[in-house]
Order: C-alpha cells, then sequence, then structure tokens
C-alpha cells in the first residue's frame, strides 16, 4: 500500500460514518462544515447548507442542546418559487388575518422538530428576522403563531427562515397535526417501553443479590452488576433524555424547573453505581434508576393523554371545514360546477352542499331547506332547522336535502376561526393561582437543591455510605411535579368538559374567578330577554275567535317588514295567506286594507277607533304599560288587542332561582326605561335592580360593588356592553355566532341557552375544589415526605414510587372533572329546582 493510500485510509477512518446534521450514512463523500472550531462532515450539499446557515446566524449551540438529529427534508430546486405562493392573498386567506394597522399573523403547522431546542431553535431565527414582532410555538401540537410588519417582511421569507434551518412550515392543518400528535406519543410510548423492559431484566439481576444477603459469589455478583449496567445503559441513553434536555433548557435560561432535581437525581444514582460496580464498593441501584425513568415516563403519558382528552374538542373544531367546496360559478344563471379548494372561496360566491356535507364557510342560505348539525360549534345537539335566508356556520354539517349557500365570510374571518383563536388564547394565559404554583415551584426546587447539599454533608459526616443515596432519595421524591400540576391540569379539564356543553372559556382565570363569584349582574334585554319583539297575548273583543284574530292580523301585515307584523305572522303560523286589497300605510299609526269584503285597520288604538268612532275599548286599563299594544278593528269597532313585548329566555326564571339556591346575590342592570326593568325584575324574583343606567352608570354599579368586597359575575350580550363586561372580574355573554369575533367576555356561551350558566357555575366550583384538593394533597406530601427522606428513612425507589404516585394523584382527581360533561347533559343541569319553572 503506497503513502497516498494510508493516508487516505487513516483520514476515512478518522470520519464519522454518519451525517452530523441528519445522521444519515456519509456513503464515502465529504461534504465539510466548521462547527465550535471543528470539522463535521455532512452527508449531502443540502445538509452542509443547513448547518452552514445555523453557524452563519450565531445559533451553533444548537447542536449542544439537540436530543435528536434534524430530520433530513429533500429540498426541491423550486423551492423560492412555491414559498413565494404564499404571499398571495387568495392563498392567505385560510390562515392569516390582520391583528393591527400592517399587522398580519400566520398560523403554521411544523414539520421536523424532535425536541425543545428546535423550538428554541426556530424561535431564535424567526424572531431576529426584521419585521417579525412576535412568535409563539406550540411544541404539543406542532402549531406557531407568528406575527409580522406586512410592510418589513414577507411571509415567504419567514417560511423560508424555517425552510433554511432544515424544517418544514406550511398552514395549519389538523391531519397534519394528528400526525404529529401521534409521532410524539408513538416515540414517547417507545421510551416507556425501553424503560420497562430494562426494569424487568435489571429487576431479574437485583432480586438475587436482595436475597443472597452478602452471600453471593464475588466473581458472580460483579457478573449480575455488569449485566445489570448494560440493561440500564439505553433507559440512560435513550428512554431519560426528555429529562437532560428539559434540565439543560432550565439551567440555560437561568431557572431551575421540574426536570432539574429529577436530572440530578437519575445521573448521580447512574454515576455512583456505575463507581460502585468498578471498584467494588458501595452498593448499586440500577434498578432503582430503571424504576424511576419508568414511573416518570408512565406518569409523564398519563398527563399527555388527559391533557389531549381535554384539548380534543379544540383539535376537532380545527378540522371540521372541509379541504375542498363545490363552487356554482354564474349562479342562477346556467351554471357550472367546479370542485375548488376552501382557500380559494372568496365573499359572494355561491356553493352547492350536499346532504352529509360539511359547510366550508360563513354564509346565507339561498335555496333549498334542510337542517344543520351544529353540535361540536354551539354544544346544541338538535338539528337546527334552515331555511332560505337563514345563516349557515363554517363547519357544521347539513344534514339532509342540497342546499345552496352564498359565501359571506372565509378564512380566518368565520366563527370556526374565531373560536380556535379565543381557546388558544385561553389556553396560553395562566391564572394567577398557576403564576403563583410555579413561582412557589421554583423558589422550592433551588430551596430543595440547597437543603439536599446540606443533607448530603450533615450523612457525608454520620455515615459516608448512605450519604449519596439519601441524597438522590431526597432530590427524586420531593420533585414537587404535583405542585405545579394541581391547577393547570384541574383547569385544562374543566375548559373541555365545558366546551363539550357549549360553553367557551376564553380566558385562563375564567373558570378560577366564576367559582369564587359572589354578585351575578345580568343586562336585561338579550340576556334575561329574548331580545326581539313577540306577541305576549291575544284580547278577542268581538265574535271572532283567537286564531281568527291572528289570521286577519297576519293578513294585514303580510307586506310589512315592521317588527310588529313580522311577530303576528310569525305567532299566526299561516302560510297561504290570502292577499289584502287596497294596503295603506299610515306612518307611526298602522295601516288599513280591504279582506275579503271588510275593510280594516291595525295599529295604535287611537288610529283603529277614527274608523268606526267607538270609544276606546276598557280593556286597555288592565294592559300594563311595560307592553305595546295594537288594536285591530273594522268599520263595526274593535276586533281585537294584541300585546306585544319582549319575552323572558327559556330557563331565565330557573337560572336566578339556582344562582340564588346557591346563596349568590343576582342583579339586573340595564339601560332600559325603569317600568320594563322592574317588570322583568319582579317576574324572575331579583331585589336588585338598576334601569335606564348608562355605560358610565353601569361601571360605577360594579365598581361599587367590588368596593364592597365583591366578586362580580357579568352577563352580558358581549358586544354592547363591552366596558362592563371588561371592568367585572369574570364575564359571560350570549353570542352564538354572528357576533363572536367582537366578543370581550372570559366566557361565551355558544348555544345561547342561559341554564349553560349554571353548568358553568357548578363545574367552575368543582374545578376550584378540585385544584384546592390538588394543592392540598401536593403539599401535604412534600411536607411528609422531605423530612422523612432527610432522615434516612425513604430509599431511592421508594422516592421513584411516591413521586410518580403523587403525579399521578394529581391528574387523576382533574380527569374527573371530564365526566362532568356527559353527567351535566344527562342529570340536572336543565332539570328545574322545587317551585322553579323553566318556562317564561
Amino acid at each position: 500500500m503506497t503513502a497516498a493510500e494510508l493516508a487516505s485510509a487513516a483520514l476515512a477512518a478518522q470520519v464519522p460514518a454518519t451525517c452530523f446534521h441528519c445522521g444519515l450514512p456519509l456513503a464515502g463523500v465529504s461534504y465539510p462544515v466548521s462547527i465550535d472550531d471543528k470539522l463535521r462532515e455532512t452527508c449531502c450539499r443540502g445538509c452542509q447548507a443547513v448547518a452552514q446557515t445555523i453557524v452563519d446566524n450565531g445559533l451553533a449551540s444548537y447542536y449542544r442542546h439537540r436530543s435528536a438529529p434534524a430530520a433530513r427534508r429533500e429540498t426541491a430546486p423550486d423551492l423560492p418559487a412555491r414559498l413565494k405562493l404564499y404571499d398571495l392573498p387568495e392563498v392567505q386567506r385560510g390562515f392569516v388575518r390582520d391583528t393591527g394597522p400592517h399587522e398580519k399573523e400566520a398560523t403554521l403547522l411544523l414539520e421536523g422538530i424532535t425536541c425543545a431546542a428546535c423550538v428554541w431553535l426556530i424561535e431564535q431565527r424567526l424572531a431576529a428576522l426584521e419585521g417579525v414582532r412576535g412568535v409563539e410555538i406550540n411544541y404539543g401540537a406542532r402549531r406557531a403563531r407568528v406575527r409580522w410588519d406586512e410592510r418589513r417582511a414577507r411571509l415567504s421569507t419567514i417560511l423560508r427562515a424555517v425552510a433554511d434551518l432544515g424544517y418544514g412550515a406550511q398552514a395549519y392543518d389538523g391531519a397534519r397535526s394528528d400526525t404529529a400528535l401521534r409521532t410524539e406519543r408513538r416515540n414517547l410510548l417507545w421510551r416507556l417501553f425501553v424503560a420497562g423492559f430494562g426494569m424487568m431484566q435489571v429487576m431479574m439481576y437485583a432480586v438475587p443479590a436482595y436475597l443472597a444477603d452478602g452471600d453471593m459469589g464475588a466473581d458472580i455478583a460483579r457478573l449480575m452488576r455488569l449485566a445489570s449496567l448494560a440493561l440500564t445503559a439505553p433507559v440512560m441513553l435513550w428512554s431519560a433524555v426528555p429529562f437532560y434536555a428539559g434540565a439543560w433548557r432550565d439551567l440555560k435560561s437561568g431557572s431551575v424547573g421540574m426536570d432539574v432535581p429529577v436530572a440530578l437525581g437519575i445521573v448521580a444514582a447512574f454515576a455512583a453505581s456505575v463507581y460502585a460496580t468498578f471498584t467494588g464498593a458501595g452498593e448499586v441501584y440500577f434498578d432503582s434508576v430503571t424504576m424511576f425513568v419508568f414511573l416518570l415516563l408512565g406518569a409523564r403519558y398519563v398527563e399527555m393523554t388527559t391533557r389531549e382528552k381535554a384539548v380534543r374538542s379544540q383539535e376537532r373544531l380545527a378540522k371540521l371545514t372541509p379541504a375542498f367546496a363545490e363552487r356554482l360559478d354564474r349562479y342562477p344563471g346556467p351554471m357550472h360546477r367546479e370542485e375548488v379548494p376552501v382557500a380559494l372561496l372568496k365573499p359572494g360566491d355561491h356553493v352547492a352542499l350536499r346532504p352529509g356535507a360539511a359547510i366550508p364557510a360563513d354564509g346565507t342560505l339561498v335555496e333549498g331547506e334542510g337542517a344543520a348539525d351544529e353540535s361540536l360549534l354551539t354544544g346544541e345537539m338538535r338539528p337546527v332547522a334552515k331555511r332560505p335566508g337563514d345563516r349557515l356556520i363554517g363547519g357544521a354539517v347539513n344534514l339532509h336535502g342540497p342546499l345552496t349557500m352564498r359565501v359571506e365570510r372565509v378564512g380566518q374571518e368565520t366563527v370556526l376561526a374565531g373560536i380556535v383563536r379565543l381557546m388558544d388564547r385561553a389556553q396560553s394565559e395562566k391564572p394567577v393561582i398557576a403564576q403563583m404554583a410555579d413561582k412557589a415551584a421554583r423558589w422550592f426546587i433551588a430551596a430543595l437543591l440547597v437543603l439536599t447539599a446540606i443533607t448530603a454533608a450533615a450523612w457525608y459526616a454520620i455515615d459516608p455510605a448512605r450519604a449519596l443515596w439519601i441524597a438522590v432519595a431526597l432530590l427524586v421524591v420531593t420533585c414537587p411535579c404535583a405542585l405545579s400540576l394541581a391547577t393547570p391540569a384541574a383547569l385544562s379539564a374543566g375548559s373541555g368538559a365545558l366546551h363539550c356543553l357549549g360553553v367557551l372559556v376564553t380566558r385562563g382565570h375564567a373558570l378560577e374567578t366564576l367559582g369564587a363569584a359572589t354578585h351575578f349582574v345580568f343586562d336585561k334585554t338579550g340576556t334575561l330577554t329574548q331580545g326581539k319583539m313577540a306577541l305576549i297575548g291575544v284580547i278577542p273583543l268581538a265574535t271572532e275567535r283567537r286564531e281568527r284574530c291572528l289570521a286577519l292580523a297576519a293578513q294585514l301585515e303580510a307586506c310589512s317588514e315592521h317588527p310588529i307584523g313580522r311577530a303576528i305572522i310569525a305567532a299566526a303560523c299561516v302560510t297561504d295567506l290570502a292577499p289584502a286589497i287596497a294596503v295603506r300605510n299610515v306612518p307611526g299609526r298602522g295601516l288599513e286594507a280591504d279582506i275579503e269584503g271588510r275593510h280594516l285597520r291595525i295599529g295604535t288604538p287611537a288610529f283603529v277607533a277614527e274608523l268606526n268612532g267607538q270609544p276606546l275599548p276598557d280593556e286597555l286599563l288592565f294592559v300594563s304599560d311595560e307592553v305595546t299594544t295594537v288594536a285591530l278593528g273594522d268599520r263595526q269597532g274593535f276586533i281585537a288587542l294584541f300585546t306585544f313585548g319582549d319575552p323572558l329566555r327559556v330557563h331565565a326564571r330557573l337560572v336566578v332561582h339556582e344562582l340564588q339556591a346557591l346563596g349568590k346575590t343576582v342583579c339586573v342592570l340595564s339601560g332600559d326605561r325603569r317600568a320594563s326593568v322592574e317588570h322583568v325584575a319582579r317576574a324572575l324574583g331579583i331585589e336588585v335592580a338598576r334601569s335606564e343606567a348608562t355605560p358610565q352608570d353601569k361601571l360605577e354599579f360594579v365598581r361599587a360593588l367590588q368596593a364592597q368586597g365583591a366578586v362580580v359575575a357579568m352577563i352580558g350580550d358581549g358586544v354592547n356592553d363591552a366596558p362592563v363586561l371588561a371592568q367585572a372580574q369574570v364575564s359571560a355573554a350570549l353570542a352564538g355566532g354572528t357576533h363572536l369575533a367582537q366578543v370581550s367576555a372570559d366566557m361565551v356561551l355558544m348555544s345561547e341557552r342561559l341554564d349553560a350558566l349554571i353548568v358553568a357555575v357548578r363545574i367552575a366550583r368543582r374545578t376550584r375544589r378540585v385544584i384546592r384538593q390538588n394543592l392540598a394533597s401536593a403539599i401535604a406530601y412534600n411536607a411528609i415526605a422531605l423530612p422523612l427522606a432527610a432522615l434516612g428513612y425513604v430509599t431511592p425507589l421508594l422516592a421513584a414510587i411516591g413521586m410518580s404516585l403523587s403525579s399521578l394523584a394529581v391528574v387523576g382527581n382533574a380527569a374527573r372533572l371530564l365526566r362532568l360533561a356527559p353527567a351535566a347533559v344527562t342529570g340536572g343541569a336543565t332539570r328545574p329546582a322545587a317551585g322553579a319553572s323553566a318556562n317564561s
């Protein structure tokens, strides 16, 4: 062999077998990159370019933090051209929205991220781009929200920056999100399997050593220790990697999180066991290490499963919109049907809806009759009948009959997109109690590390052989995982249960505060009442029966668009109305016409009296001032009186009665006239009523209650009551679809059923109890475990079991809230209390 061949062979022996960036085989090629002053080999020009981009942007520390190689992605030659398509408004319509002057926000699905270091790398790179105002990445959902100034940055530039790092980013899609979650779950299960397998095998070697009680030969003992080490190594090098990564991330950011004591305990126990194995001095605890990793991974898997159950409704919402729609060109003329992506729909388009198909956007039904399933959106389980002119919500399902709709809102302007945004906002916010628990946990961990050092030093002076194991047990058994999980686990489960019932929690503190509310302040119009004119009563004054009076009035009002006319026609339930002749409308008084040879008038009693010359009927004396009275008559006299008003919502009496039964103070706060407000207050049994209140009066009323120590829950329509809703400690709005984007409340009753408020209060109170139980159990556990571990009564094995069980107990207690949703539907959520009527 020549000198040149020897040099080549020596160089080949030093070259790593896999790509430093993606981990794939090098296949005999060399594309070097200088990283941290060392020459690293990559497998292709693509990986070389990505690695060089990372180094050039000052992010070389990514390679020190990552827990797995970057995913390999093929780089298409036309990548820049394809990314520029995302700058087109018609492409952005489905996932980009305006959030302020010249500011846009996009929801992206990230591909290829394998660990928290990947998230950190992407956040750092995007935050450094000119014009990018904010980056928020949800590692669990693989979802990123990016805000940028459209004058200084383009979406294609942001996507290109992600692609240059070796990752993928595209418009958020629920199906791809599911794939990412399944991958995360599968990886965790594999880590759990390896840890469990290693634990069982190590225990097979540990049990004979325990039973031998020192009678085992030195060679056999050494062999069994070496076998235990070999079986523990995969657990330490792979299954426990998430703990190392989390601990390093915490330390790098200058804080101490839950993974710090866990990682310290694992590494210390394993290192001491390795030392004891090769020196023969001291005990080994490979069984404790593997069992601890297994139990902690199992607790995390249960926690992840519970969290997925709590947010499953949100993930289902994100996938409701179909990918394609059947657009009708030139409707209603000669039409051409074309299947197009939903992202290409625009307001004014007409779309055909087949039976069983999902509605692709918000709009109005223009042709056909049917019913829609809106249960996932509003919580209303019954099909909602749809007729021409009715509103259609994107994501609902057309149950039967072919329909034609006119598109009005698409993409991020739809009701469905608004719901998902509000739920995202609620999940990204932490209530005060959760922030306090996290802060307490950080201080507790810092104090724990100091206490562990002091305890280890004390035991080293007393009994050096036990010092390490007592320190490890102390680190493990008192890790405050349960303390940090106590509040978020309960709030997540409670919010998930409420969403199944059509109550959307939009703020993180809403559940906690609602459970503590002492005063419930209701707006009147549209909240306690239906907010629309309706027929209350019919008083026949002649020989015609009630039904005949209604039919005559409906014939007169058939051509009228007045709210009273619409209310009469709705109450009459007559579809084949004979046309009236010579209809004449008198503004402000009423109208007259000829029907079946009779000249009739409907309107104010004085207007009708002018026709027949008779005095006003005595029955008017008994009609309340809180209602509107309309008379019907002909030349012979008065035929009937109709009374109209804003009727109470169904279950209004039940809700007020239930709140009062819970010891809450109920108030009415309205800008309506005094007589109307007092009428509603008397009907519902409410003692505190404030009428003719301006927006400033409403604010002062709520502030006065708060000054007296009250925790105020304000319930309004969510739009007109925005200032007072913001002033109250917690607020709820009955705002179904149309005004959802304008709602400023902390909770939204999507079904517009007032009795959903009672369910929300019950679940909020139950959630507060669960939070208190979780916090109490976590504090009690640490108060008992800490001194026992410091005194040497807890082995590392018992510490692993105790810490895992405490976390599982907290998560399991919170999971009970998820069972409240079906119980509320089948149980007493809508059952009237004794003495309370559910009808208005």
